[in-house]
């Protein structure tokens, strides 16, 4: 009988560990991911702010390349793409269709020395450049955590949880195709 009852209280023992290790891993995951959306909205703030910047920058523009508007409107249509993305993946590559677009504007902004002389647009730009640079640090910010989250998925035993309760890998925010080549600069034109 006191064998049986010794028994029977290492099982509940036993099971009650089990029971904290499962909770205290859905919690942790939970935390993680909570964490991975809180990156990634960071960076739709950023984006957010870089999008609200140009506007004012393309109408500067304007006032002084009226015959750019091919180059204005790119960068306008790659700004609406930008506000409709709704995955990491769209996200990612509306980020750098806009990106190309304002490294065309900023080229023709080289051909009007009045414009880069011009207040208004200096400001802008500096501030575009620094939302540059948020969003650089916001994209390395999010990667961080998803990583940390993604490895915590899927080593043991919190895979076990990860998988019971449906927590899905985090998407990598991924530079675009050619990022890793030197662009070329030519001021011949």
């Amino acid at each position: 009988m006191k064998r049986r009852s010794s028994s029977i209280i290492i099982i509940i023992v036993i099971a009650v560990i089990i029971i904290f290790s499962v909770i205290g891993s859905y919690n942790g995951l939970v935390a993680m991911n909570e964490e991975v959306e809180n990156k990634l909205s960071q960076i739709d703030n950023q984006l957010q702010r870089r999008n609200d910047l140009i506007p004012n920058l393309v109408e500067t523009v304007k006032g002084f390349a009226a015959q750019e508007k091919e180059v204005l409107k790119n960068v306008t249509d790659a700004r609406a793409k930008l506000s409709g993305a709704s995955t990491v993946a769209e996200l990612s590559d509306a980020d750098a269709e806009l990106t190309n677009a304002l490294s065309r504007l900023l080229v023709v902004v080289e051909n009007y020395p009045d414009l880069k002389s011009d207040e208004n647009f200096r400001q802008l730009s500096d501030n575009l450049a620094g939302t540059e640079n948020r969003i650089a640090v916001a994209r390395k910010d999010y990667n961080d955590v998803a990583k940390k989250y993604n490895v915590a998925i899927r080593r043991f035993p919190k895979s076990i949880v990860a998988s019971m309760f449906g927590f899905k890998k985090a998407e990598y925010f991924k530079a675009e195709e050619g990022a890793k080549n030197v662009p070329k600069v030519d001021f011949s034109k």
